[in-house]
């Protein structure tokens, strides 16, 4: 069993953690829940030995322990997979899965393998899909967190730390974690499960714990709860649910796209979206969206098609003629495409306006501190000073900073690549309210998202994309996760009584 008593953490004047108690045995799943902030990775990092708390007690099976690095906690028998993938991409697999504890023959080199066969192994026992040689450069988010969570499984851990191990994986990756899971726990393992996924705590976890603004807040059994009652545990007060109602005003065609082709990703996508639309694109991974934005803005190349802005017809070819056109692109992973790690908050909030709010090539600082003023009480963001780092940020509050960088540019049209991804319940509805808000400023918004009641919640009408086209449209009635799923699979868009096929649908049908 391991026990953390009255534990308080500081750094410098914010109380991240005050006076925490709890307790995990072994063959229970523990959900530790709250918003951006709450202090639930800090915990974990106290626990994993990557900072020392500053009073309090960390018992491991009745003895007094304390952890002065992550050496000396995985020596006790935790392992902790953090949020931030800590792998390195120019080395292959297998490499990084014996990184720090590399095997090595007589002669004291390595068994390089040896690491390759183990590896191997413990694929085939997870049944994951990867050859051991492949670059991790190569790999898509979701199988770095596979791998992350391999890596954990190959060490014999008494005790497992999983910090939102599921936010970039497919539904049948969730699947195969948490059947991974169940079998630790018959094996007498216990887990502490981080996710803002409360549906997911909801089907793997035994038991919860809630941290507010550093205090534990509430505990219990999963079984006695339901997701609102998380919810409102994790933010003081009832979170909405139902479907988001706004102002509409509809205006001009803003984009046009033609034929769109940038094969093996997409092939002939057509759509349009006027001002103040919110469209949807959804599918499963690997359906082709993001990389379609990304061409669209610029990032990546386009093979053939093209696009109009207002009916005149444009050929981006960079993301700062992009950006000159007015269309703004929130990247879906944060990490490698969002954020620059080396600045501070005010850098990386500032930084695609460093050219509008300069003059004779000195940035104007006081203006970007003003305009992320604003923004920052409007996405209520949680932060030190603005010159700390961006990774002194908790996930969901770096995300929020990213927004902040966009909004800043005053963009026309607005693509948001999974705008939610690991932010707490709280911070999706202040995040929902931004879009929202700029929809009725007659901007046009497009949403990708995985989620299918994100989509419905959100978004006016969708589209659904299926290896690399789009399957079909919904709006109205048909807009339901049967349909979507139905048209995410390959599949057809079901009619519904009273409803309508995908060539009947109508712009702007839902609110």
């Amino acid at each position: 069993m391991i026990e953390m008593k009255k534990i308080r953490k500081s750094f410098g004047s914010n109380d991240v953690i005050k006076d925490v108690s709890f307790t995990l045995k072994g063959g229970e799943i523990c959900a530790l829940l709250g918003e951006n902030g709450a202090g639930k990775s800090t915990l974990m990092n106290i626990l994993g030995g990557v900072h020392q708390m500053d009073s309090g007690a960390v018992l491991v099976g009745g003895k007094e322990v304390v952890f002065k690095t992550p050496g000396q906690s995985q020596a006790a028998g935790i392992a902790f997979i953090h949020q931030e993938l800590n792998l390195i991409n120019d080395l292959p697999i297998y490499e990084n899965m014996f990184l720090g504890r590399e095997l090595k023959t007589k002669r004291g080199s390595l068994d390089l393998e040896k690491m390759q066969q183990e590896t191997a192994a413990i694929f085939k026992q997870m049944n994951v899909d990867l050859e051991p040689g492949m670059m991790v450069r190569d790999l898509d988010a979701s199988y770095k967190q596979i791998i992350e969570i391999c890596r954990a499984m190959m060490t014999n851990a008494s005790f497992i730390i999983m910090d939102e191990p599921t936010t970039s994986l497919t539904d049948q990756e969730i699947e195969r974690v948490f059947k991974m899971m169940k079998t630790l726990r018959e094996h007498q393992v216990g887990i502490i499960f981080i996710s803002h996924k409360l549906n997911e705590v909801m089907q793997v976890c035994d038991r919860y714990l809630v941290l507010r603004d550093g205090n534990l807040v509430a505990k219990g059994n999963v079984a006695e709860v339901n997701t609102n009652d998380l919810a409102r545990f994790m933010v003081g007060h009832e979170v909405r649910t139902e479907s988001l109602k706004r102002e509409k005003f509809i205006g001009k065609e803003f984009l046009r796209a033609e034929g769109l082709t940038n094969s093996p990703f997409f092939k002939e996508i057509s759509f349009s979206i006027k001002e103040g639309e919110i469209v949807g694109f959804t599918g499963l991974l690997g359906d082709g969206r993001s990389e379609l934005f990304q061409s669209i803005f610029g990032a990546e190349k386009m093979m053939a098609g093209k696009m109009f802005l207002h009916d005149e017809e444009i050929n981006i070819r960079s993301t700062q003629q992009a950006i000159k056109a007015g269309i703004a692109y929130l990247p879906r992973n944060r990490k490698e495409n969002a954020i620059i790690k080396d600045m501070d908050i005010i850098e990386n909030a500032s930084i695609v306006t460093w050219p509008a709010f300069s003059k004779k090539g000195t940035i104007n600082r006081r203006q970007h501190q003003a305009t992320f003023e604003e923004q920052r009480k409007a996405l209520r963001i949680k932060m030190g000073e603005l010159t700390d780092r961006i990774t002194s940020l908790s996930g969901g509050n770096q995300q929020k900073v990213i927004l902040a960088k966009w909004l800043a540019a005053k963009p026309k049209l607005f693509i948001l690549d999974n705008p939610t991804q690991g932010v707490d319940v709280g911070a999706k509805e202040d995040i929902y309210d931004i879009i929202m808000k700029l929809a009725e400023e007659k901007i046009a918004i497009i949403v990708l998202s995985s989620e299918a009641n994100e989509i419905i919640r959100l978004c006016d009408r969708a589209f659904v994309m299926y290896h690399g086209v789009i399957q079909g449209e919904v709006a109205g009635e048909t807009m339901n996760e049967h349909a979507i799923m139905s048209l995410a699979t390959g599949g057809q868009l079901p009619f519904a009584k009273g409803g309508m096929n995908k060539d009947e649908t109508e712009p702007g049908s839902c609110s």
